[in-house]
């Protein structure tokens, strides 16, 4: 007798060879999947406990959201009273630097519970977060743990370290994370795991980079940084080191596969193929790239050598549907040639290769036997016109949002059902985090720019 049972319908496996079977169904049990099959042959071999008819839906493997900061939550319609910046830098210094420094560790909690519905609501069940708050750096993520717990998906987390004040504040940034680190990998499920993040090389030198390289190998974690982001970044490198970012990277040996670098969005071909040389993973976020006019990734030559590229969205729009939208369609306008980038490539990108770029495609990112059971559920009744085998991946890409999002199930335990989240109180969930929020933003009404940063 298994767990549960989802029959009947299009099942979009993202296994080796991308199998969609049209009538199929899944087999869970004991938190994992058991069978991937026809429903006919499963409905032979197999009963359940509970099944759940997926006729005429589709189901797939959880999304995977592989940058994201939870606290980008805390200014959705703020207005603040700042000179509008003028570029990335200035983005930096007249927003994101003063709300640093204004979080606190009910901030950080507040943020991540609302950042986790937005991501259970729309379906991704995997992320990976870091966290920055230079005035609550200590047990910063056991705050934000609680809030993944009490939604149930899975998160990858970090405190990104940063030298912006002091070395002191770097070392801080890095005990956190190996406390963290330490504290998680007792967890044998995977709903929370850790990693190693540093803030960017402008503000990161290279013994800090190099510490945290040597502790993400020690614990067998990922680590992550920003890179390249803006051109503030390149030139910094350019003016201290004679070097662009990724050769400064490659060059004291920071580069490997187990390095995960968010947005590389002014990167040359030379940087591109020490990445490929190194294997070392690249995370794409169009939409915050739009909002903060950094420019458009060279996302289509990556594909083209080969490099992974993992989905994120930089703590913008927890909605996976739009990110993965933007990443069609971006790169097509970029390039003035709209067969860059098919669909396939960019659902790829928001599951498997997510998975991969975390060390972790062995147990999550597709329907196989053996792997973690996070499933979602999508509801087809907008579509327009037929939804089977040779249609759903456009579907996916050019059709459906976030609210088309039915089910979402998590190591086997279903966390919504028809659109109704099983694990919480929604509407008390949400009265907390608006008055968590109504005291952050009196807090940092008249915030102050931060231009000096410590030279590295």
């Amino acid at each position: 007798m298994s767990g549960l049972i989802i029959k009947n319908g299009i099942v979009v496996t993202m296994d080796r060879d991308r199998r969609i079977i049209e009538n199929g169904a899944v087999v869970v049990e004991n938190g994992k999947i058991v069978d991937v099959d026809k429903t006919e042959r499963i409905m032979e071999k197999y009963k359940a406990e509970e099944v759940i008819d997926a006729k005429g839906k589709v189901v797939l493997p959880g999304f995977i959201c592989s940058h994201t900061h939870l606290y980008g939550t805390v200014l959705r319609g703020a207005t603040l009273n700042i000179q509008p910046p003028t570029d990335f830098t200035q983005n930096l210094q007249r927003i994101w630097w003063p709300v640093d420094e204004a979080l606190t560790l009910e901030d950080a909690y507040a943020s991540a519970l609302a950042a986790c519905l937005d991501f259970l609501r729309t379906g991704t069940t995997l992320f990976a977060d870091t966290y920055s708050g230079p005035n609550s750096i200590e047990n910063s993520l056991d705050y934000i743990e609680k809030a993944v717990r009490e939604v149930g998906i899975r998160g990858i987390l970090a405190f990104e370290a940063t030298e912006r004040h002091s070395e002191e504040e770097g070392e801080r940034g890095l005990k956190e994370n190996i406390r963290f680190i330490e504290k998680v990998q007792r967890d044998k499920e995977k709903i929370v795991m850790g990693m190693i993040s540093l803030h960017a090389s402008f503000t990161v030198s290279n013994e800090l980079m190099m510490k945290g390289k040597e502790t993400a190998d020690k614990y067998h974690v990922p680590i992550t940084i920003h890179t390249s982001e803006g051109l503030g970044d390149v030139y910094h490198n350019l003016e201290r080191y004679g070097k662009r970012t990724i050769e400064r990277l490659y060059d004291i040996g920071f580069l490997d596969k187990n390095v995960v670098l968010a947005h590389c969005v002014n990167l040359i071909d030379d940087e591109l193929k020490l990445l490929k040389e190194k294997d070392a993973k690249v995370v794409h976020n169009p939409m915050s790239n739009m909002l903060n006019a950094v420019g458009v990734a060279p996302i289509v030559k990556m594909l083209e050598m080969g490099i992974k590229i993992g989905l994120g969205n930089d703590g913008y729009i927890f909605d996976v549907f739009e990110n993965m939208r933007s990443a069609f369609l971006l790169h097509k306008v970029h390039h003035k040639d709209p067969r860059v980038i098919s669909p396939m490539e960019v659902l790829e990108m928001a599951t498997i290769r997510g998975a991969e770029l975390y060390g972790l495609e062995k147990e999550l990112g597709s329907l196989e036997a053996g792997k973690y059971a996070d499933i979602i559920i999508v509801d087809t009744r907008r579509a327009p016109t037929p939804i089977n085998a040779s249609s759903v991946i456009g579907h996916l890409i050019n059709t459906f949002s976030g609210l088309d999002v039915e089910t979402v199930i998590v190591n086997g335990k279903i966390l919504m059902e028809n659109r109704e989240i099983k694990v919480l109180d929604e509407e008390k969930a949400n009265e907390k985090i608006r008055k968590q929020m109504e005291k952050l933003w009196d807090k940092i009404r008249e915030i102050k720019p931060q231009i000096d940063v410590k030279s590295l």
